[in-house]
């Protein structure tokens, strides 16, 4: 599934490096994905199912108190009691975790790591603090910061990973029909992409500093 990022991006909208967080927080705030809505619906299907199944089960249970004194039933009542809410607290426990753990691989979708450890152990700090409520996860962009600066390195550093990326464009002299021509200061500065004109101006830094006649 794409992220909203992406989506925009195929678009011609490419949100700043630094407004990423701030918009993936004002998205989640305001809108859910199909893929949210279906496991609301999918969750819900599951606890209709087993309340059918838990009554059932009762209407069972009442049947078997026919004939008992009233000593044996009020036992057999309070274990069967006992048992269904550990069975309903179990439940919900497991479909708490499974949400939690669907909503954060959603959300870390959007970032990239420098290695699967490195994800791993930022994944498990997260998901330790984070908590969920009404099926958004709360506090897991402040989390996420906090990871970033007390591990960085952890973390793909895109703005630089993209600089580096236009070094290695401009590290081969540019040739203009065969000749042999390197790239012109003018066709530098008519670069619109900032970080690549940057990246140009810093590897033909000579014909920026060369003296005019």
């Amino acid at each position: 599934m794409k992220n909203i990022i992406e989506i925009c991006k195929e678009f011609g909208f490419e949100v700043p490096a630094d407004k990423v967080a701030d918009f993936n927080k004002a998205v989640a705030e305001n809108y859910k994905t199909i893929s949210e809505v279906e496991k609301k619906v999918s969750k819900i299907e599951a606890e209709r199912d087993a309340h059918k199944e838990r009554a059932d089960t009762a209407e069972q249970t009442l049947k078997g108190f026919e004939g008992k004194d009233f000593d044996t039933i009020t036992k057999e009542r309070d274990e069967w009691k006992q048992k269904a809410e550990k069975a309903e607290k179990d439940y919900s426990d497991k479909m708490a975790a499974h949400e939690k753990s669907e909503l954060l691989k959603e959300a870390f979708a959007d970032y990239e790591f420098t290695s699967e450890a490195a994800k791993k152990a930022i994944m498990a700090q997260v998901s330790e603090s984070v908590t969920v409520k009404n099926g958004r996860l709360i506090g897991f962009n402040d989390l996420i910061e906090e990871a970033k600066k007390s591990d960085a390195s952890a973390f793909v550093d895109k703005e630089q990973q993209h600089l580096e990326q236009n070094k290695a464009r401009f590290s081969t002299p540019r040739t203009q029909n065969g000749g042999g021509t390197q790239i012109t200061r003018d066709e530098i500065m008519s670069i619109k992409d900032r970080a690549e004109r940057r990246a140009a101006i810093a590897k033909n830094m000579n014909l920026f500093t060369q003296k005019e006649n």
